[in-house]
C-alpha cells in the first residue's frame, strides 16, 4: 500500500499540485470533506471501504459529487469489473502496472478541466455583478425621471437614491482587487 502511494506521488509530482495521501476509503472521505479536490485517484483494493464503495460514497455527497475519480486496480479485471467502476461514477479506470506517462497525462487533463471550471465560475460571478450594476443604473434613471416630474415626495426619493448608492458601493468593493497592506 505505502509503495503504491509513493509511486503515485513520484509520477504525479511533476504536475506541481498538492497531493493528499489517504490510506483508506474513510480517510479519503474525511479529507474530501475538509477541502476541495480537482481529482481523486483511488485504488480498488484498500483497507475498510474498497475503492468501489468509496467512489460511490464520493458521488453521493453534494460537496464531492463533481470530483472526477480515476480507479486503479492490480487485479485482472474483466468487463464486469470495469463496468462496476464506471457504474459507481468513476471517470476512468487504470490497470497496474501503470504507465507513468498515461497517468500523468490523464491527471493533467482533469486538472486543466478543474482550472477551466473555476475560471467559468468566476466569470459567471462577474457577469452577475455586472448585471446588478446595470439594474442599479436603471433604477437611478427611474429616480431621476421621478425627480424631474416632481410628483414624488423628496424624502422618499432621497431614500431610494441612498439605497441605490449603497448597493453600488457594495458592488464596487466586491469587484475591486484587495489593496496591499503597508
Amino acid at each position: 500500500m505505502e509503495e503504491n502511494l509513493l509511486a503515485f506521488e513520484a509520477v504525479l509530482g511533476p504536475l506541481h499540485q498538492r497531493l493528499v495521501r489517504a490510506s483508506s476509503g474513510e480517510e479519503a472521505l474525511k479529507a474530501m470533506l475538509r477541502e476541495e479536490f480537482a481529482l481523486v485517484l483511488l485504488d480498488v483494493v484498500m483497507p475498510g471501504m474498497d475503492g468501489f464503495e468509496t467512489a460511490a460514497t464520493i458521488k453521493r455527497l453534494d460537496q464531492t459529487k463533481d470530483v472526477p475519480i480515476i480507479l486503479v486496480t492490480g487485479a485482472n479485471p474483466d468487463a464486469d469489473y470495469t463496468y462496476r467502476g464506471y457504474a459507481v461514477g468513476a471517470a476512468d479506470f487504470l490497470n497496474k502496472p501503470i504507465d507513468p506517462w498515461v497517468l500523468r497525462t490523464k491527471a493533467n487533463v482533469f486538472l486543466e478541466l478543474h482550472r477551466k471550471n473555476r475560471q467559468l465560475a468566476e466569470a459567471a460571478a462577474e457577469v452577475g455583478e455586472g448585471e446588478r450594476v446595470v439594474e442599479a443604473v436603471a433604477e437611478l434613471n427611474r429616480i431621476e425621471l421621478r425627480i424631474r416630474e416632481s410628483s414624488a415626495p423628496a424624502a422618499e426619493l432621497a431614500d431610494q437614491v441612498a439605497a441605490v448608492g449603497r448597493d453600488l458601493a457594495r458592488l464596487r468593493r466586491a469587484s475591486s482587487p484587495p489593496r496591499p497592506s503597508p
